[in-house]
This record gives C-alpha cells, sequence and structure tokens, in this order.
C-alpha cells in the first residue's frame, strides 16, 4: 500500500486530474454514499471478504477504470490493463474473478492464500510490485478464508491482461512509472 500511495502522491505533484477524480470522498453523480460496515459478527464469510477486499484497497488497481475515478463495477476486480513500471519492468494487476482461463477460477483455496501470504503464484513465480501481498499476509486464517469466499463469489469476468513486461523492455500500453529510488529509499545491498 506505500508503494501505490507514493505512486497516487508523485501523480498528484503533477496534477493529473483523473487521480484528483479518484481520490475524491464525494459520491460521484448516479453512486450512493458508502454505508458504513457492520459489525463483523453479523457479516457473512462472503459479506466479510467484500469488506475486506474494499479496505484493502483491491479495487483500485484490479477493478477497471478505478485509477481513472471511474471504477466499472460490472467487471469489479477482472483486471487492468494499465501497467506499473519500476526496476522490475512492468507488472499489470491480474484478473480476481473466477474465471477459469482468464482468472483464478482454476486455483485452489490454498494457491490463493499462498499468493496473498508469501507473494508466490500458482507457477511458482514471484507477484511482483506494487502488490502489496505483506500486508495482505497478515489476515487471520477466517479473514484470509472470507477474503477467497469473496473473490469465488464475484461474476467470472473473461479478461486476459497484458503479459509481464521484463525490465529493459518497453510497454506497448500505458504505464505509472516509478522513478528510480533516491538514496534513502533505495534497497540495501546484502
Amino acid at each position: 500500500m506505500r508503494v501505490l500511495r507514493s505512486a497516487l502522491a508523485m501523480m498528484l505533484v503533477a496534477g493529473s486530474p483523473a487521480i484528483f477524480g479518484a481520490l475524491s470522498c464525494a459520491p460521484r453523480s448516479g453512486e450512493e454514499s458508502a454505508q458504513p460496515a457492520s459489525p463483523a459478527r453479523s457479516m457473512t464469510p462472503v459479506e466479510r471478504g467484500e469488506y475486506l477486499v474494499v479496505i484493502t484497497g483491491c479495487d483500485d488497481c484490479h477493478t477497471p477504470g478505478a485509477l481513472y475515478g471511474a471504477p466499472d463495477f460490472e467487471r469489479r476486480l477482472s483486471g487492468s490493463d494499465l501497467g506499473w513500471q519500476g526496476p522490475w519492468g512492468v507488472s499489470y494487476p491480474r484478473n480476481l474473478t473466477p474465471d477459469v482461463e482468464t482468472g483464478i477460477g482454476a486455483w485452489t483455496d490454498a494457491e490463493i492464500e499462498r499468493a496473498l501470504r508469501s507473494g508466490v503464484k500458482k507457477d511458482g513465480t514471484p507477484i511482483l510490485p506494487p502488490m502489496p501481498w505483506p500486508s495482505l499476509a497478515r489476515l487471520t486464517p477466517e479473514d484470509m478464508a472470507a477474503v477467497i469466499a469473496y473473490l469465488r463469489s464475484l461474476p467470472a469476468v473473461s479478461h486476459k491482461v497484458p503479459a509481464i513486461v521484463p525490465p529493459g523492455q518497453k510497454a506497448s500500453g500505458g504505464v505509472l512509472a516509478f522513478p528510480p529510488p533516491p538514496a534513502w529509499d533505495a534497497p540495501r545491498k546484502p
């Protein structure tokens, strides 16, 4: 989440009008005001999972249009074609719907949990930044099960996001580029 906040702060400094709209707390036309969550003990696992997905900001990257101030909730969590560029190359928010071909429909609950707790995908490759899996790793077992139940409850959306672009190669679509880190923030050498 720190990476996402930093990226959004950089875009605000650059004066991106789309981001100002995305960060507005006011409902947009045709949108209802957010309702406070009911106590966790009165929620079903799917309701608790939806609540956790919302407060952890999953929609921000994984729902089309969210970073432009117009999230398309009919395609909720179906991934984005807006890439995140940094020293890791360019990564794209994956499709988290239960679509078997392009989403997580062929993943087991254990594979989803492993990805969220350890940053390792089903195929054994690492989940790249800016995905905040270290924060999600701290979910309780009950909350992790609720998030998984919620993801499984979504309508399957067929959407294959672009492939990861290795470092030094150019992405064909839009990207949010992280500048090289200043000395204070640079990763330490082992």
